[in-house]
């Protein structure tokens, strides 16, 4: 791929990643007079409130997916690391190397929380909840890892918001 290519697609990502985030923090905005969620709680929510998580829990997994496939990926692609075919574990620990994740490890955990509670548990409002919450205080977590790497980005010399 081209020098220029590899910007765009940087900057694709970055705009994907970034209105993902911008929903995640709206639904967050909404939910903020529930949290913490309580499994009695979640069984008594009303429709709007449920719609406000509903788009926390497809944002957030939204952002995961796009910061993992798209980004991490685009960002090894503009700075023409010859990575594209390896396996994510390697990605992620050059990435650590370059200084764009602070920690491998945090991106696998972040990974984890999503795909936990992506299932739900119908019999079990309280696992729910707590899976619930567990997304919501990794959501922090999730933005961290955006602004570290866009602070990275900038600094290699890309300005992503074009």
């Amino acid at each position: 791929m081209t020098p220029e290519a590899e910007v765009q697609r940087l900057r694709d990502a970055w705009r994907e990643c970034r209105r993902h985030a911008h929903h995640m923090d709206h639904a967050l905005a909404a939910l903020h007079p529930y949290l913490p969620l309580t499994g009695e709680q979640l069984s008594a929510l009303d429709d709007e409130v449920v719609q406000d998580l509903d788009q926390f829990v497809l944002r957030f997994g939204k952002l995961q997916d796009a910061i993992g496939t798209r980004l991490l990926p685009a960002v090894l692609g503009y700075l023409q690391e010859p990575y594209e075919d390896r396996p994510m574990r390697d990605k992620l620990n050059r990435l650590e190397k370059l200084g764009y994740l602070e920690r491998a490890e945090e991106w696998q955990e972040l990974r984890a929380i999503r795909n936990r509670f992506a299932h739900e548990y119908p019999d079990d409002p309280a696992k729910n909840a707590a899976l619930l919450n567990l997304a919501i205080d990794a959501s922090d977590s999730l933005k961290g890892l955006l602004a570290r790497i866009e602070e990275k980005v900038q600094a290699a010399g890309l300005d992503r918001r074009q």
